[in-house]
């Protein structure tokens, strides 16, 4: 495919790109390799996620405008501590905690290198905003836009079949580099899904807004809010069951009878040799 390189389990077929098959342990990414010099820009991408799994199915993939390219990892088949943008299709629940809410669940992250993306808690304590969309084995094709003008990144999606674009969210305060790369990526681990692009297309639209001779290919990713902090909370350990309970009463028990036993023993012991003493 002239300008995309693709790595992993991804493989090109006439109609579709597909990142990763509906298979377990599947990584895959498709990166575009002209850099993007535009300011203001939207991307529009065309994907299907479909699998055999009625009721558990993952991981999910990624959306991406990074400065690093071809680099496979943990975060949905991509490297963390990355540079730039991703925006996140998690379609499997990875914590049940204060923080949790229903998958499919489309997420955005800015990251400067230093971040990392936990992937234990659905990327919930980095992320910028975030909505829950139901997209996953439904019969017509599926559709996501990431547009990013005067510093506001909005994400919308056109998954009902309707063919007009539904906002998911809107984050103001966003500063992007221009010279990054445009890529998706995919992952599954002991749950699998098909993650596959249709189409990825790229619009300028006018940067009039932007201060004249800003020199927008060196500045930081950065964002002046995220969702409100939370203290990671660590996953409540299950509560033992009566059946656990009682066996480990019963074998302190046990324990506790056997030590009495041998202290008594070793009494009568003591009091029997005493008493021979005397004779």
């Amino acid at each position: 495919v002239p300008f995309w390189d693709f790595h992993g389990s991804t493989f090109v077929t006439p109609n579709h790109v597909r990142i990763t098959p509906d298979r377990q342990s599947q990584q895959g990414a498709l990166w575009n390799s002209v850099p993007c010099n535009v300011i203001s820009w939207e991307m529009q991408v065309q994907f299907k996620i479909h699998g055999h799994g009625k009721d558990l199915f993952g991981d999910g993939m990624a959306i991406w405008y990074a400065k690093e390219r071809m680099k496979q990892g943990p975060v949905f088949g991509n490297q963390d501590y990355f540079h730039g943008l991703a925006i996140f299709i998690d379609t499997y629940s990875n914590h049940n905690g204060e923080h949790n809410h229903q998958h499919p669940y489309i997420s955005a992250m800015v990251n400067n290198g230093t971040l990392h993306y936990d992937h234990d808690r659905d990327g919930t304590h980095t992320e910028l905003a975030g909505c829950e969309v139901k997209l996953r084995n439904v019969y017509y094709d599926t559709s996501l836009s990431i547009r990013y003008e005067k510093d506001t990144l909005t994400v919308s999606t056109d998954v009902d079949n309707k063919g007009e674009w539904k906002e998911c969210f809107k984050v103001a305060g966003v500063k992007l580099p221009t010279g990054y790369y445009f890529g998706v990526s995919a992952a599954t681990g002991e749950l699998s899904d098909n993650h596959d692009i249709l189409s990825m297309r790229l619009f300028e639209l006018d940067s009039s807004d932007v201060i004249s001779g800003e020199d927008r290919s060196k500045i930081t990713p950065s964002a002046a809010v995220f969702e409100p902090v939370r203290e990671r909370v660590d996953d409540v350990k299950p509560a033992w069951s009566g059946t656990k309970t009682f066996l480990v009463m019963l074998l302190a028990a046990l324990i506790i009878i056997a030590i009495a036993i041998a202290g008594i023993t070793y009494y009568k012991d003591q009091q029997e040799n005493a008493r021979k003493r005397f004779y």
